[in-house]
């Protein structure tokens, strides 16, 4: 085998091993890591979300995981005039960026929290309807962090998971149904391809 065959066969290995271990070891992206997160979104865009979770002027919204806030101003501008965006991380330097970028552009109407997705602070019940993208795989127990969603948002309420294959945590659209069912909730509907979409989740009886 030739030397540059070689160390193409290496590099292809350490990327596959480097992806399984980042499968198999579920874990928020580091804040020095946040060009990952605000790259460009192809297939799971704003206009694709907003599609998918339907926010209404008044309503008061949660958003797991915001990153640096890449969906977060424009779902918050959704909400005007009378609602509220609320914006729970892990990391504080995510929410500090978030409120950063918001403060800039004038919102005024976005609540940071932080905190472990496993177990929200939140009264049962608080919000019209939630949102997290390409965050649940990265939660060491989803099934706690859904049963957590189901639980904060009200019953007529809707719960939306962004997902997009080439993301590590990539939770497929069976998986989800599947964990989604163990949880009290039911998928309803999906916005865009098997490789990047918006699952809409909502409340079983």
């Amino acid at each position: 085998m030739r030397a540059g065959a070689r160390a193409a066969t290496v590099g292809a290995g350490l990327v596959a091993g480097a992806a399984l271990w980042w499968r198999t070891h579920p874990s928020a992206c580091p804040y020095g890591q946040r060009f990952w997160v605000e790259a460009p979104h192809p297939f799971i865009t704003r206009a694709r979300l907003r599609a998918a979770l339907r926010p209404r002027a008044g309503e008061t919204v949660l958003e797991v995981g915001p990153g640096t806030g890449y969906y977060s101003l424009d779902v918050a501008a959704a909400l005007q005039p009378g609602g509220a965006l609320h914006v729970f991380d892990l990391q504080q330097e995510m929410l500090d960026h978030t409120m950063r970028a918001a403060r800039e552009a004038g919102v005024a109407s976005i609540v940071p929290r932080q905190g472990d997705a496993r177990s929200l602070p939140y009264q049962d019940e608080s919000f019209d309807a939630a949102y997290l993208v390409t965050v649940l795989g990265e939660i060491p127990d989803q099934d706690a962090a859904l049963r957590e969603l189901r639980r904060v948002v009200r019953p007529a309420g809707r719960i939306v998971v962004g997902e997009l294959f080439g993301d590590p945590h990539m939770v497929g659209a069976g998986a989800l149904a599947r964990r989604a069912a163990a949880a009290g909730l039911r998928l309803e509907r999906r916005v865009g391809p098997p490789f990047g979409f918006f699952a809409v989740l909502s409340r079983t009886p």
